[in-house]
């Protein structure tokens, strides 16, 4: 896929990693973009699936494009250049299909709810801190954690709309949103690192978000100032 073909996708499926890819050096961006596409594919494979053993079918199809399988798919080049290359981890890509498996079953409890977000968007900000350069573990770290409250308040938010639609991702066990919510906070206090500011960027559309109402309300102009004012400063 070119460029500006992931840029029009992801304008569109995944706006705020959009807004803050856009703050990547250029050379990365693409890279950025090419992951954030392959992470809209496996979230869609519980969307799309009519039961739960279709939806592990398309992540192991994804699997086999990970692990060197030609598949005639728009992304599956660019990920496969971008493996070639040493942009990505085989692992580490592996690693976000393995944590969307979660997503086949109710989600039983908190801790399991915790790895979930921590294994998908909390794997996928680490994944992006290391096409930006990052090397360092505790700044790693750092974007994980970022990354997981971003992830824990996207959940909380998208709540209501996925219940509308027959899903549920929060854990089964009745655990008290708001302690989800002190969850998020927790992590979303991490200062993010400076090489690693476009992958941390969303982390400032989630603490917004946590103090909102649950509910799928449209991004506003606001929140879109808060973004680009983060990155033209480098404080997130």
């Amino acid at each position: 896929m070119t460029e500006p073909d992931l840029a029009a996708l992801l304008r569109r499926v995944d706006p705020d990693r959009f807004l803050g890819a856009i703050f990547a050096p250029p050379e990365a961006r693409r890279w950025l973009f090419v992951l954030y596409a392959f992470n809209h594919e496996l979230a869609r494979a519980r969307e799309v699936a009519s039961q739960p053993p279709l939806a592990l079918i398309r992540l192991h199809w994804w699997r086999e494009v990970v692990e060197g399988a030609e598949r005639a798919h728009p992304l599956a080049a660019s990920l496969r250049a971008g493996l070639a290359g040493g942009i990505f981890s085989a692992a580490a890509l592996t690693a976000l299909i393995d944590a969307r498996e979660a997503e086949a079953e109710p989600i039983p409890d908190r801790a399991a709810f915790l790895a979930y977000a921590r294994g998908t968007a909390g794997g996928l900000a680490r994944s992006a801190g290391t096409v930006l350069g990052v090397t360092d573990f505790d700044e790693l770290a750092a974007l994980e954690d970022l990354g997981t409250g971003y992830g824990i308040a996207g959940i909380l938010r998208a709540a209501p709309a996925l219940a509308a639609a027959g899903r549920d991702l929060l854990p089964q066990d009745g655990t008290d949103p708001a302690s989800l919510r002190e969850d998020a906070a927790r992590l979303l206090r991490r200062r993010a690192p400076r090489q690693g500011l476009a992958a941390a960027l969303p982390a400032v559309l989630a603490r917004r978000d946590l103090h909102r109402p649950a509910g799928p309300a449209p991004r506003g102009l606001a929140d879109r100032i808060a973004v680009i004012f983060a990155g033209l400063t480098g404080r997130c």
